[in-house]
């Protein structure tokens, strides 16, 4: 539901996933970290969110200090509203963006994180709601120094946010996006006015490029065959699964993991 880690005491450097979105806080020194194929390193004041579901590891902890909070998106996102809290401003997308995002009153950040580590430790009447809280504040912080940076201001619908996370979380299924709709209790025509606002792309190629990222993860950190990826995918065929990631990437499967190799 909701831990802390001190980043110093991290000793698992294998590449993990796991169900729950990160907030990576560096307050001393540099941190390396990899996320899905991407290397990142933060330091002091600076932090990185990551998506449920993508690879990461870190590589380096030994020259800096932090923390890791982790959640689960049915812990954070209770309302509509919370749900559009924690995606805006790409903060955690589900589209392979990463970002280090500096800081620009630190002393918040480290006040709050403070405050979880207490709460946990101690657990007071209702240290859940008061965690869910201080997440919600670090959240806010996190998007005013994104924003003062510089940074777009990009708000979500929360319906398409969970159209996001029903393909993510329903690959195996190959839902259609008629389908898809039923399940939301929406329409194909809302959806993709939805995709077309935020991405400029219709939901069907959204769909497809979840899909090429999770085949992606898989064939780069998981020891499957091109033929396992595919019906992992949802994909009867193969052949039709080999082409298909071809025509969006430009390689074979096979291609993608050889070159991984080099």
């Amino acid at each position: 539901m909701i831990n802390l880690q001190k980043i110093e005491t991290i000793s698992d450097f294998k590449p993990k996933r796991i169900k729950k979105y990160l907030l990576i806080w560096c307050n001393e020194g540099q941190v390396s970290i990899v996320v899905d194929n991407k290397r990142l390193t933060l330091h002091k004041n600076q932090i990185l969110t990551i998506t449920s579901g993508q690879y990461h590891y870190f590589e380096n902890v030994s020259e800096g200090k932090g923390y890791v909070v982790d959640f689960t998106l049915n812990y954070i996102c209770k309302t509509e509203k919370d749900i559009e809290l924690i995606f805006q401003n790409s903060l955690f997308c589900h589209f392979d963006y990463n970002e280090v995002i500096s800081i620009n009153s630190p002393e918040e950040i480290e006040t709050e994180i403070h405050k979880i580590e207490r709460e946990l430790r101690e657990k007071p009447f209702q240290y859940l709601d008061s965690i869910h809280a201080r997440i919600e504040l670090l959240l806010f912080e996190i998007n005013r120094s994104k924003i003062a940076n510089g940074g777009e201001i990009w708000k979500p619908e929360a319906l398409f946010l969970q159209f996001l996370e029903f393909v993510r979380n329903n690959f195996e299924h190959n839902y259609s996006l008629k389908d898809i709709a039923e399940h939301l209790k929406s329409s194909e025509l809302k959806l993709n006015e939805l995709a077309k606002k935020h991405t400029g792309k219709t939901a069907q190629n959204v769909i497809y490029g979840l899909i090429i990222s999770e085949a992606q993860r898989i064939l780069q950190y998981e020891n499957k065959s091109v033929k396992e990826v595919a019906y992992e995918l949802g994909f009867k065929d193969p052949y039709y699964f080999s082409k298909f990631f071809k025509n969006h990437t430009a390689m074979s499967p096979t291609e993608f993991q050889n070159k991984l190799i080099l």
